[in-house]
């Protein structure tokens, strides 16, 4: 069993905005790159908490990246908000350009914001549930680094191309989720080497297209799609959506721009935010009322909703005051502030 530790909830924040800083992020981008991880710490995600630091670090020392530079918000007066992240960190770029997001949607009945020029490592879900917290609908994508080989080949052509999605629910947790359209999560295999673990079947091939339970085989050849052709097909998608639709890179080109380099994939981010008030043809309440009906109809069947554990895990951690890390990852942070 792995052995874990307990960290204070705020101490999340510290140590994330500590490592940040020592690796040279200004003020700025530390506090919103730890408000993301302490967001994902909290609801128990891994993957894509505290364990991120690692990448934000190697992203730094590969030279590239700026860790200081403000995004710039271009004005528009249609319902696209663009925003250029100038080489930075894409959350503090999200997080200028939210609010304007928000109204546009409001205002528009639906509206999309295009995040270019930025380095992503982190999940989706924190900023489409911004968008359902304002009583809207979000979709979020991503391309990566082309680490995936789609249905029916053998090397990498995709990246992980996470999707994410966010309904809004009145007085409960929103209907979300979030999840690469590879089998598994870049970070979840990088988690399961630390462990010195197996993979599961279907998940990855060899760099001789072979198909491997190795984390470490997985990471030097291809990962693979979920659901086969259907997941292929979706990452196709958000491929084109995330990439040339708003002017910015395939997940190829973010691996080519890499040059070798470790740190995080460099490319764009689309979200999009939808009105109820604008799109339920003024029947708000009665629309949300078939949407609880058929959540409701999922859970008597014994089926529980997306992100249910997640947020049970919120809401236990909140409780007590704490989040549990494995201590092979409290001791590997604490020896980056050396």
């Amino acid at each position: 069993m792995t052995s874990m530790v307990q960290l204070a909830l705020e101490e999340v924040r510290t140590l994330a905005d500590r490592v940040l800083t020592g690796a040279g992020y200004s003020g700025d981008h530390a506090r919103a790159i730890s408000e993301m991880l302490y967001a994902c710490q909290l609801d128990d995600c891994q993957s894509h908490g505290l364990f991120r630091l690692f990448m934000c670090r190697e992203t730094m020392q590969a030279g590239k990246i700026d860790g200081h530079v403000l995004p710039e918000l271009q004005p528009s007066q249609n319902a696209v908000v663009r925003v250029d992240a100038k080489g930075a960190m894409s959350l503090l770029a999200v997080e200028t350009a939210m609010p304007v997001l928000i109204e546009k949607a409001r205002r528009f009945g639906m509206a999309a914001m295009a995040v270019n020029n930025c380095y992503h490592f982190s999940a989706l879900w924190p900023e489409v549930e911004q968008l359902s917290a304002a009583g809207l609908a979000g979709l979020s994508m991503v391309p990566s680094h082309a680490w995936v080989a789609p249905a029916g080949g053998t090397r990498g052509t995709l990246g992980t191309n996470p999707l994410a999605f966010s309904w809004p629910r009145r007085g409960k947790s929103p209907f979300t989720f979030d999840f690469a359209t590879s089998a598994f999560a870049r970070g979840e295999i990088e988690l399961y080497l630390r462990a010195g673990k197996p993979l599961p079947d279907g998940v990855a091939v060899d760099a001789d297209g072979k198909p491997t339970n190795d984390p470490q085989e997985a990471l030097s050849g291809a990962m693979l799609t979920f659901g086969g052709y259907k997941g292929s097909a979706l990452s196709i998608m958000i491929e084109l959506l995330a990439g040339p639709l708003i002017d910015d890179l395939t997940s190829k080109e973010s691996l080519r721009f890499a040059d070798g380099k470790g740190g995080a994939p460099y490319h764009g981010q689309i979200l999009l935010a939808f009105d109820p008030a604008h799109l339920s043809c003024g029947r708000v309440e009665a629309n949300d009322s078939r949407a609880e009906r058929l959540f409701a109809d999922i859970l008597d069947q014994g089926a529980r909703l997306p992100s249910q554990r997640r947020f049970e895990a919120r809401k236990r951690n909140l409780a007590r005051g704490y989040v549990e890390i494995p201590a092979t990852l409290h001791r590997d942070l604490h020896a980056l502030q050396d």
